[in-house]
């Protein structure tokens, strides 16, 4: 196990004593973090595992060139070496620091090209997501369950309650099954912002007039946080994305429950959303 795989599973037992039962805090930004949160869908645990061999092959480039520089500062300083060669070509060296860097690449580049399709679009999907950015905020529908459609926005210090988290919960939480494979559907009502969950390896950018395709599979329970990673505006901080992937049998419930919850106003508060656009003055 790499250090940085031991890392994040030291840092998830940790999270988890602290939770304690039911839904934990399953991935979420920690202090002092090293590397990756833990992965909780197939395309995360690629990245996971592409990002392990990528730290293999630039240590390794890293040692070899280390090596290479110090046998020339020892071999051809001057006091070594007073008569420096007048070699000014060598076919061999020319031939194989042209063809090893072009190697070097195909091997990265196999790995990575099958990933990117990999993570392109979903397969067999069982359910959509669609996601609408708005500045600041985001809209959520699920079209397969009578299109039920609510915001969430970031709770205010002063509304938030025991568990949660600072810039990162929202007033209402994205619920989705996990072991479903989740078709995610991504424009933006103003300006391009993008949707990034890390635990997923999701980060999409949603732009006005375009929809852009891709998905997930949660593959654990948990609450998830990400945030809007693209420059879109005063309060782009301000954005974050919070995700609760729950059983199949609770997301049924929640499906009620949400219906009947969002079903009268399917907008947020007039006075909620002028907050979040007076935040940053």
């Amino acid at each position: 196990m790499g250090i940085f795989k031991w890392l994040a599973a030291m840092t998830a037992g940790f999270l988890a004593a602290l939770g304690g039962g039911g839904l934990a805090l399953a991935a979420q930004p920690t202090p002092w973090q090293m590397g990756f949160q833990p992965a909780a869908s197939p395309v995360m645990e690629r990245v996971d595992g592409f990002h392990d061999f990528l730290l293999v092959v630039i240590t390794v480039i890293s040692i070899f060139v280390l090596i290479l520089m110090i046998y020339v500062f020892v071999k051809f300083n001057a006091r070594a070496n007073p008569t420096p060669t007048r070699t000014t070509h060598n076919t061999l060296i020319e031939v194989l620091w042209t063809v090893i860097p072009i190697i070097i690449l195909v091997v990265i580049a196999v790995p990575s090209f099958k990933l990117m399709y990999y993570s392109d679009r979903a397969v067999d999907a069982e359910m959509t997501l669609k996601v609408a950015a708005n500045q600041f905020f985001w809209t959520y529908e699920y079209p397969d369950h009578d299109d039920l459609t609510f915001d969430a926005i970031m709770l205010e210090e002063e509304e938030l309650k025991d568990g949660d988290v600072r810039l990162l919960s929202t007033d209402n939480a994205v619920v989705v099954p996990v072991d479903t494979t989740i078709r995610l559907l991504l424009t933006a009502n103003d300006v391009i912002h993008a949707w990034a969950v890390p635990a997923f390896g999701v980060k999409m950018d949603a732009v006005p007039g375009r929809l852009n395709e891709t998905w997930f599979r949660v593959t654990k329970e948990g609450t998830y946080y990400g945030q809007c990673s693209e420059l879109c505006g005063a309060n782009h901080g301000f954005m974050p994305i919070m995700v609760k992937a729950v059983s199949k049998e609770d997301f049924a419930a929640w499906l009620v429950q949400a219906k009947k919850e969002f079903a009268a106003d399917k907008h947020p508060d007039p006075t909620r959303i002028a907050s979040v656009g007076l935040r940053a003055e």
